[in-house]
């Protein structure tokens, strides 16, 4: 939540921002890190959509109730996730090849459910045939808008997006649709686009991550500069820091947000190797500094694999 309020207070922000999934258990309590993610006072001015996990009705539309209480009037459905550890429990991913436990899911969620509920999905476990019957699936069912990773559990986040499933939902799926996957940059975005001109929303992940500028140079062109990035960096880390305390889960914190963000910079990995050493918060620093003050921004700033 952090990054979603700096992000959104440096740059354009996003019409909508996703928490990360949360998994409803039997003891029906959400846990003080979860209340975090989704508090409304730790999302002030944006639209947040909190984002669910798991294959228990009971468990799901529980969550659905309080968090209508808390204000929201949607939630997101992850089926999407394909962590081992949770395709294993039948959850995220490893739900596409459960067709009668995903179909009786959907039954008593869209029967009984007190909010609109969308689906980040991707498109099938083993193989891409596995799609069709899926989409046949997710049209029964008043889903308010289906969020598509056209890559397989399999996959993990490896190869390219299977683009001939996102052709085939543009051209069955009736109700609202969303594309997400590889959007790194703002010139693919745009080549996406000039692409599939029919799309009409796209989800960004990691891309805004390793540039959060990325939305409004998308929109207008305009890049951001190398001193907005830092001023952006710098009141992430003094928000981080005070949220964290000590130095250590602080340090490995922002060190996962280099691995992204240092994507956007040039001839910084000499710069970045210093990152991966600090162990303090004064050894941070200084390589922070001296990676911005060092390194210029890349004409097409994003992620690269």
């Amino acid at each position: 939540y952090v990054f979603r309020k700096v992000q959104a207070r440096h740059f354009e922000s996003a019409d909508k921002y996703y928490t990360p999934f949360i998994s409803p258990t039997a003891t029906h309590k959400f846990s003080n890190k979860q209340l975090r993610e989704f508090l409304p006072e730790n999302n002030a001015g944006i639209c947040l959509v909190p984002q669910l996990i798991g294959h228990d009705a009971g468990d799901f539309l529980w969550a659905c109730g309080e968090l209508k209480a808390m204000g929201y009037d949607e939630v997101n459905f992850n089926l999407g996730c394909p962590s081992g550890t949770v395709v294993s429990k039948k959850k995220g991913s490893g739900l596409l090849s459960e067709r009668e436990m995903l179909t009786s899911f959907f039954d008593e969620v869209f029967e009984k459910s007190p909010v609109k509920v969308s689906v980040k999905t991707r498109i099938g476990r083993l193989g891409t045939e596995e799609f069709s019957a899926l989409l046949e699936l997710f049209s029964r069912y008043p889903i308010s808008e289906l969020i598509i990773h056209p890559r397989l559990q399999t996959q993990q986040y490896k190869g390219r997006p299977y683009l001939p499933a996102w052709e085939a939902a543009l051209k069955e799926y009736k109700r609202p649709l969303c594309y997400n996957g590889d959007l790194f940059t703002a010139e693919k975005i745009g080549d996406f686009l000039e692409t599939y001109p029919e799309t009409e929303i796209v989800m960004l992940g990691r891309g805004l991550v390793s540039n959060p500028a990325i939305i409004g140079e998308a929109k207008s062109g305009i890049k951001a500069e190398k001193a907005e990035i830092k001023d952006f960096h710098d009141e992430l880390f003094a928000l981080s820091r005070e949220r964290i305390g000590q130095d250590k889960p602080l340090i490995m914190h922002m060190k996962e947000l280099w691995f992204y963000l240092g994507s956007s910079f040039e001839d910084a990995e000499k710069h970045l190797k210093a990152l991966k050493k600090a162990q303090t918060a004064a050894d941070y620093i200084s390589a922070v500094n001296a990676l911005f003050a060092s390194c210029e921004l890349k004409e097409s700033p994003g992620f690269y694999i």
